[in-house]
């Protein structure tokens, strides 16, 4: 018989397809969001399930379902998943690392531009029908050539941000846990290696891509956003909870940072409503990934995993490499 696995989120047929393959596979292609105890029940008898990051993967669901070998993340981010309780339980964990780098780099970039240039304030102006005349002080912005970027969380994806401004003549700035190597620095448009406090109160444009934990919660606050230039942008693709949304609300409103770009939030999709009253930040639903091949290499990527760790292999994407697997 083949092993049973739950699908709890909408995913590509194809993948589906493929899963079906190696599994019993019972999906949720109505999408539909299941709470915690919902999601105990629907793991029940499986030993497998392939999550994405609005499944709550907790100490409970383990508990409950302690024939459940596998949990399979579709997402770099895996804050969703009690990794703790995983290895206690004797669950490997996995997540999608690495196909979804230079997409969301890419992404970064749109999104910096759009709120340095204010795009998106300006297209609502126009479809509002107050377009009337030029005016030279009409909606303008910091320029990004030769701007001074900062980068917190120099990983894959910062780096990949940072060879990107080498077509906007930019200097680079970083942050990080640990300095890169020299070759990596030289490849991220000669990134200098700044304490944050530095960066901060140095850089035109800060961007976050940094993962989330206990650690980065509220890496940006009030301190630090009155360290920023009033003329500073700050872009968030990291992970809700980097940033103190309630405080940013205050600086933007108070002009004391230009603008924001925002891609995550905490508690997404029940954002604070806040960001709607202005003007200066550019929002959108967490999509930074959100090209068709990326993700389907991410949903693949999930399933080499899951087909991996059932079949008594270690998975490509393991987090939990202290863990002792169920036979």
């Amino acid at each position: 018989m083949k092993p049973k696995i739950f699908v709890a989120r909408a995913v590509f047929p194809e993948v589906l397809e493929r899963l079906a393959q190696h599994f019993d596979v019972e999906s949720n292609q109505e999408d539909r969001i299941f709470s915690a105890d919902e999601l105990i029940v629907k793991v029940q008898g499986k030993a497998g399930l392939f999550s994405t990051p609005s499944e709550p993967v907790t100490t409970a669901l383990f508990a409950a379902n302690p024939q459940l070998k596998a949990v399979c993340n579709m997402a770099v981010g895996y804050n969703n998943i009690d990794i703790a309780a995983a290895t206690k339980a004797g669950v490997q964990a996995t997540n999608t690392p690495d196909v979804l780098n230079e997409t969301t780099a890419d992404f970064g970039w749109a999104l910096l531009m759009a709120t340095a240039r204010r795009v998106t304030e300006s297209e609502h102006w126009l479809r509002a029908g107050h377009w009337k005349k030029w005016s030279y002080d009409s909606f303008v912005g910091p320029d990004v050539h030769g701007s001074t970027l900062g980068v917190i969380g120099m990983g894959r994806i910062g780096q990949a941000i940072a060879r990107r401004s080498m077509g906007f003549d930019m200097n680079v700035v970083y942050h990080n846990r640990s300095r890169l190597a020299p070759e990596l620095e030289a490849r991220a448009n000669n990134a200098n290696y700044v304490g944050k406090e530095e960066l901060l109160r140095t850089a035109d444009h800060v961007i976050l891509v940094l993962p989330y934990s206990k650690e980065s919660h509220h890496t940006i606050k009030a301190a630090d956003l009155a360290l920023m230039k009033p003329q500073a942008t700050l872009i968030n693709l990291a992970r809700g909870g980097i940033v103190d949304d309630a405080a940013l609300i205050d600086a933007l409103r108070d002009k004391k940072i230009a603008a924001a770009g925002l891609d995550v939030f905490e508690n997404e999709p029940a954002f604070n409503p806040g960001f709607l009253a202005l003007s200066n930040v550019v929002l959108t639903p967490h999509i930074a990934s959100a090209s068709t091949p990326t993700r389907l290499a991410m949903a693949n990527c999930a399933a080499d995993n899951l087909i991996a760790a059932l079949s008594g292999q270690t998975p490509p994407n393991l987090l939990n490499r202290d863990v002792q697997p169920k036979v």
